[in-house]
């Protein structure tokens, strides 16, 4: 598979230190195994610090069982800083990205808050603007401190992941190992 086609279909990025990449891949890859699935794809995405990976498992289910192992063995995880779940990939495009939030945004019921987030990597659009173009169209109540969900967007140069998680969705490796 080109890398190409691999990011544009991914569904769990992570973080690593600048440098740690290559191992980074492994790590991940090897996790991904441990917990079921026999073959995924992990690449660095040539943006420093940073990792795609095509799962065939739940993203979501992943961060969970990542979370328990974590709590068991933090050994495990020595390069990892953050994993989180992607559930549509699109080009980076305002109106692609309003697209996919609108989409998303269906998972938002009535009664709960959310919050964007933007994470932007090699890319000339502002924050404001992406933030903008998708939160006007969620006819949701927002919450920036203590949202029910967050869209999150992260943007990778031509390419956009995106998926709306609850708060603890994220796993954040370093935090979690403090607990």
């Amino acid at each position: 598979m080109e890398l190409e086609d691999l990011l544009s279909d991914f569904n769990i990025l992570s973080t690593t230190s600048r440098g740690n990449e290559r191992l980074m891949v492994f790590e991940l890859s090897h996790m991904l195994k441990t917990i079921g699935d026999p073959s995924p794809i992990v690449v660095k995405t040539g943006i420093r610090g940073l990792i795609a990976a095509k799962t065939t498992l739940n993203p979501f289910d992943v961060i969970s069982t990542f979370r328990k192992i974590l709590s068991e063995k933090p050994y495990e995880f020595r390069f990892a800083l953050r994993i989180l779940p992607i559930e549509k990939v699109v080009n980076t495009d305002i109106d692609e990205i309003r697209r996919g939030a609108a989409e998303l945004s269906t998972g938002i019921a009535e009664n709960e808050t959310f919050r964007v987030t933007v994470e932007k990597r090699y890319c000339t659009f502002h924050s404001r603007d992406l933030i903008d173009a998708t939160a006007t169209s969620i006819q949701r109540k927002a919450d920036m401190n203590n949202p029910d969900k967050i869209l999150l967007i992260e943007v990778m140069g031509g390419l956009t992941g995106m998926s709306l998680i609850k708060p603890n969705d994220v796993l954040s490796v370093m935090k979690e190992k403090m607990l």
